[in-house]
Order: C-alpha cells, then structure tokens, then sequence
C-alpha cells in the first residue's frame, strides 16, 4: 500500500482535534464554538477513514458519511438557535446565555 502512513493521518486528525478542543473551551463568540465543533468532527472523520483504508475495509467510510450527516443537522439546528438567541438579545456571546434561565 502506497501512500501517507497511517501515523501522518493520526497525528494530523489529533492536531485538527486539538486545536478545535482548545477554540471551543476558549472562545466566547456562539459561532466560533459551532465551528471548532465541525472541526472535531471532521478530525474524527480522517481517523476514521484513515483507519478504514489502514485496514483495507469500508466501515469507517460509512460511519464518516454518518458522521457527516449528523455534523450536518448539528449546523441547521446551532445555527437556528444562533438565529433566535440573537433576535433576542443583539449578541452571540456564550456569556449572555444565562440570561435565557428566566
């Protein structure tokens, strides 16, 4: 099997993981968060193929597709609730969240 190596592909999905870890602990923007989400999700995806096509199967592309159509209805419904919050309060900050338990 040519190619990338196995370990290139996991060590680029766990950068990619990390780096949307860290965005999401640490960004106060409602949209940036959405995002960093997208972005672990898709680091799960290259594992998952990369393992997939380590091990000459097709499961880990059909779980990505899935992965893929879950990321997808994730979207819609964040950015409906982004939508509506904003209406609400002009802000897309995590920090005016709380405001919304009354």
């Amino acid at each position: 099997m040519t190619g990338i190596p196995l370990g290139h592909i996991l060590i680029l999905a766990a950068i990619l993981f990390s780096i949307g870890l860290v965005g999401a602990l640490t960004r106060r923007n409602i949209l940036i968060i959405l995002m960093c989400v997208e972005l672990m999700l898709n680091a799960v995806n290259l594992t998952l193929v990369g393992f997939s096509r380590y091990n000459g199967g097709t499961e880990g592309h059909v779980l990505a597709f899935f992965i893929i159509a879950v990321a997808a209805a994730e979207a819609a419904v964040g950015l409906a609730m982004v939508l509506a919050f904003f209406r609400v309060k002009k802000t897309v900050y995590v920090d005016e969240l709380r405001l919304l338990k009354r």
